[in-house]
Parts: C-alpha cells; structure tokens; sequence
C-alpha cells in the first residue's frame, strides 16, 4: 500500500457499491464508494465525499501502450458545497498543483509496487 493511503474498508472489497473512508492531508475524512469497477477494462470510478467540503468522482483508465508498462489517466470533477470547499476545489484543480499531486501519487504507487521511480 502506499504510504498515506490507510483506507478504512465499510464495505466489500473493490466492486462496485464497495466503501471505505481515508484521511486528507487536511486532516478531513473523505468517504469513498466504487461507482465503476472493470478490472478487465482497466477502468475504476470512486464518488468521494468531504462532509462541508466538497463531492466529486474519480475515474482511473489503465491502458497499456505498444512500448510496454502501464499509461493511467486520472480525472477528478469535484463540486464545492461551501465556501472552504470552493477554495479547496481551486487550488487543487489548478494545473500546477494538480501535476505535482499526480507526480506524488505515481512515486508512492510505482514504490509501493516495487516499481523502478522513473517516469
């Protein structure tokens, strides 16, 4: 598992309908249900929730290029439902933060899968 992401399961595993709960770096728990689950596919949709924050979904696409290895696209749509949530939703859609914050997250996944760092 990645460093940082201690998921608490609710709920099933990894189908569709299954839920968990994590901890933001802000300290707020997020809720997190599967929404979409095709291994197959290499797809997966989470619907995440940070209670007077803000909602949205995740989708992950895995594909595989003729090159070898594993391409993943990662697109967060988050809606604020506050004034926090606002400011929380612009600055972490802003390009910059974005990048680093995908940057961080394929370190701690490519190390947690003993995966050489490199991009």
């Amino acid at each position: 598992m990645a460093p940082g992401w201690e998921p608490r399961i609710l709920s099933g595993a990894e189908e569709r309908g299954s839920a968990f709960i994590t901890t933001a770096h802000s300290g707020s728990t997020v809720t997190w249900i599967v929404t979409d689950y095709r291994p197959t596919e290499g797809r997966v949709s989470y619907a995440r929730l940070v209670q007077d924050s803000n909602i949205g979904i995740v989708d992950v696409t895995c594909t595989a290029p003729a090159s070898g290895g594993t391409d993943i696209s990662v697109r967060y749509t988050l809606t604020a439902v506050s004034e926090t949530g606002d400011a929380f939703v612009s600055q972490f859609l802003a390009e910059q933060h974005y990048r680093t914050m995908i940057e961080e997250w394929r370190v701690a996944t490519s190390k947690a899968l003993r995966l050489p760092a490199g991009p």
